[in-house]
């Protein structure tokens, strides 16, 4: 009887092992998928001051953008929390998209050769947040969901594992598209 028990409570131990290590797994995923986010988000922000002096010239009539953009670059090096970060990303994002739909309207800046090679460099990188942003996304499912489902939710209560945000646009105008104005010169 003393051995079926003991068996018992092996096999209880080795369960619920198992279920602890692949939610320290999950939750490691999620940190690192974070963590790529982040590191793409500030090659963007590395981009942005060679962006900036590359267009300045060209966009005096559009200088409120371009203070936007380097506030929220400044802004960006202050962030302390993954919500800040989101935040802060979201609204570049839709500076950024500005600055392009503005550099339409000026040829000459559009020939340029060292815009064209950040925006090359700029649209690799959104590539690359974007990517990045839907990894993050499925790793953060995957995890909520495991500490939401039975019987894992047990050792995820136990062991006080909570659930993880996943990355969303939360700015209705974030989420527009950017209209072009030929004639706003």
């Amino acid at each position: 009887m003393w051995w079926i028990i003991l068996g018992v409570i092996i096999v209880l131990a080795i369960i619920i092992a198992i279920m602890y290590n692949s939610l320290v797994t999950l939750k490691q995923r999620t940190q690192n998928a974070w963590s790529q986010i982040d590191v793409q988000l500030q090659r963007r922000f590395d981009l942005i001051p060679n962006l900036v002096e590359c267009v300045k010239g060209y966009m005096t009539h559009e200088s409120e953008t371009l203070e936007n953009v380097t506030k929220l670059r400044t802004s960006w090096s202050e962030a302390t929390t993954a919500d800040e970060k989101m935040k802060l990303d979201n609204e570049l994002s839709s500076s950024l998209k500005s600055i392009m739909a503005v550099a339409e309207s000026y040829p000459d800046l559009k020939a340029n050769q060292n815009f064209i090679s950040l925006q090359g460099e700029l649209t690799d990188t959104e590539n690359k947040i974007s990517y990045s942003r839907q990894f993050y996304n499925d790793i953060v499912t995957r995890y909520n969901t495991k500490i939401q489902t039975v019987p894992s939710n047990i050792i995820a209560g136990i062991f006080g594992f909570k659930a993880q945000e996943l990355y969303k646009i939360d700015t209705e105008e974030a989420k527009k598209s950017v209209k072009v104005d030929f004639n706003n010169k």
